[in-house]
């Protein structure tokens, strides 16, 4: 990629906040954060970058350590404290992806993906564990590529098109954004989508697949899992045949995501009956792992915000579910109220009983240049004896020799 399409990026001193004294970030990649974002009003896509404090919790601080990563002076402060068994867990998150284009003017329920920390792709339709320095994949279901019915990319291509993440851009155009895609589809994926007869990037849903940040804002919520749960899911997925399934109503991108999670932990998401009318939806699986995390604190969990790329691309819109849809949207709110107030009324109840989730609460940012950093922890943390699980303070500063 020239110089010219990659904006270089330079990491200033974190300061912690007065009523906080530590910062945390997690040893995985998705969890490796450097600020949290902070909604600045009512509008859910705007966000203030400010110093992340964490949960106040009882743990006690235990090692102190100092690694240099980069020799231009990026380092990593290391804060270990009391947790469990010595080795970093894998991990399974649910990815809310907001809606934008004909979703955000519809429907405006989003999309969903599953993100595994420690499995990664052999290929666009068969999975493996990670080796060292990998980041995880991304597995989706989407409708018309290529007859599959789910497919997997890396985190990193999912998010920005790039493979590297010192090469994700600060700043990206619709035209950018496509020579993106296009290159990394020319690259890693013309198998699945090959060029259009005049030898242009095809038109198609594959679009979706890479550089998802580029058209919207997600949310991400990571919980742990075992090596032997990503094994056996490995084993399951590669296992039964991946053909096109897809099915608006009963077998769409939440019902594939909430098959994955079921899998890992069995009845810890469902469809939603009230609210969304016995459609699973993305925000319903988003809410049902957040609630499952209430009612198991006992395991990780984090949840995440990843902006959506600035830029002169048009914002996405707030995800919403069914009867949240109808309610607040003025073309079908204002014409069932008159026509139909009773209808009307039992949206109002189903929302009000079962469709109220905020997908900002308590969501910190995700900073993926930290992706190589957390690499290098997870080296790291193999080559020490420790008693207790390793979690890590990651404070970034670059400076000029």
């Amino acid at each position: 990629m020239s110089s010219e399409s990659v904006a270089q990026h330079q990491a200033g001193q974190a300061t912690l906040p007065a009523n906080c004294s530590k910062s945390i970030a997690y040893t995985t990649p998705m969890r490796m954060v450097e600020q949290e974002l902070r909604p600045t009003n009512t509008d859910s896509r705007s966000y203030a970058m400010t110093p992340a404090c964490p949960p106040r919790n009882q743990y006690r601080w235990r090692i102190q350590m100092v690694v240099n990563l980069k020799p231009a002076g990026l380092c990593v402060l290391l804060l270990a404290f009391q947790c469990a068994p010595g080795k970093a867990n894998a991990n399974v998150a649910v990815l809310l992806e907001e809606p934008y284009g004909y979703d955000g003017a519809l429907a405006g329920t989003g999309h969903t993906a599953v993100y595994l920390t420690h499995v990664c792709a052999a290929s666009l339709t068969s999975l493996r564990r990670c080796h060292e320095g990998e980041h995880g994949v991304v597995i989706s279901r989407y409708n018309r590529i290529a007859g599959y019915d789910w497919i997997a990319i890396p985190l990193i291509p999912y998010l920005y098109a790039v493979t590297k993440p010192e090469d994700i851009p600060v700043y990206a155009t619709g035209e950018f954004a496509g020579d993106l895609r296009d290159r990394y589809r020319r690259e890693r994926m013309e198998e699945l989508v090959p060029d259009a007869t005049s030898e242009k990037a095809p038109a198609g849903d594959w679009v979706q697949l890479v550089g998802s940040a580029y058209n919207r804002t997600s949310f991400a919520y990571e919980i742990e899992t075992t090596a032997q749960q990503d094994d056996e899911l490995i084993l399951w997925l590669n296992s039964r045949p991946n053909r096109a399934s897809y099915r608006l109503l009963s077998r769409n991108c939440a019902d594939f995501v909430r098959g994955v999670v079921n899998f890992y932990y069995p009845k810890a998401v469902s469809r939603g009956i009230v609210s969304d009318f016995g459609i699973t939806t993305p925000k319903r699986v988003a809410r049902s792992i957040v609630k499952y995390s209430r009612r198991h604190p006992d395991l990780e969990f984090v949840s995440l915000v990843i902006p959506q790329v600035p830029g002169t691309i048009r914002r996405s819109k707030p995800i919403r579910g069914i009867a949240e849809s109808v309610l607040k949207a003025k073309k079908y709110a204002i014409p069932l109220a008159f026509f139909q107030p009773y209808v009307a009324g039992s949206f109002v109840a189903a929302y009000l009983v079962d469709g109220q989730f905020n997908p900002n609460q308590n969501a910190m940012g995700f900073n993926p240049r930290f992706l190589d950093a957390s690499a290098a922890v997870d080296q790291l943390g193999s080559k020490v004896s420790m008693t207790h699980k390793t979690y890590v303070l990651a404070l970034s500063n670059e400076t000029k020799r």
